[in-house]
């Protein structure tokens, strides 16, 4: 590995890790606003920043249960709302990824379980198999899943009904092609539409604060 290389990988995690603290000094003002207690961990994950708010005493786990909401609705707001305020302090768009009470490590085990019984399924009928409405964070979790059994994975559906879609991969050669190859998103396909929303929004915030 050359020292070029060295050097834009070391600059790269040393910004991931300043986009975590920025993130996680948000998320202390944000706890003492609610008047919530948690410790804050701080990591790199996947290239991405990854934040968590875990319990640090007793009770501190059910009050903040209710910044996860069902589903984890509340937990992606807290982490579009950080998000936000990671790039209005860097200058750069953030793809921080938030926990909180360990709902995304959980949710993450189930849903390589569901993935892996779909991937099953598929395998021994030959038929796709599609999966319930799923939110970004976790049909990337699926897609992956898929994509490491051998088969192919597409997100279908608009939001909030989007779904994932597993399949043989020859199956999927013969259901995608022209323009339909281009739009269709495979493992990974879900960030595109991540990265898009997270730009629509910030723009947006941008615009207001001007």
């Amino acid at each position: 590995m050359s020292d070029k290389h060295q050097s834009k990988q070391s600059n790269t995690v040393k910004e991931l890790e300043e986009e975590g603290e920025v993130g996680a000094d948000y998320l202390e003002e944000f706890l003492d606003i609610v008047d919530l207690g948690g410790d804050i961990d701080i990591d790199v994950d996947h290239g991405r920043a990854s934040v968590a708010i875990i319990a640090s005493e007793a009770g501190d786990e059910r009050e903040l249960a209710d910044l996860v909401g069902p589903g984890g609705e509340v937990l992606e707001a807290i982490q579009e709302l950080t998000r936000l305020a990671v790039q209005a302090r860097t200058g750069n768009r953030s793809r921080l990824m938030l926990d909180i009470n360990g709902y995304r490590a959980g949710r993450r085990a189930e849903l390589t379980k569901i993935a892996e019984e779909a991937v099953t399924k598929v395998k021994a009928t030959g038929d796709a198999v599609a999966l319930e409405p799923m939110n970004p964070f976790e049909r990337k979790v699926c897609h992956d899943v898929v994509a490491a059994a051998g088969l192919y994975s597409e997100s279908e559906g608009a939001e909030p009904h989007r779904h994932v879609v597993v399949m043989l991969p020859d199956d999927a050669e013969e259901e995608i092609s022209g323009d339909e190859a281009a739009d269709a998103p495979e493992t990974g396909g879900d960030e595109a539409a991540d990265t898009l929303a997270a730009d629509t929004d910030a723009t947006a915030a941008v615009a207001e604060q001007d």
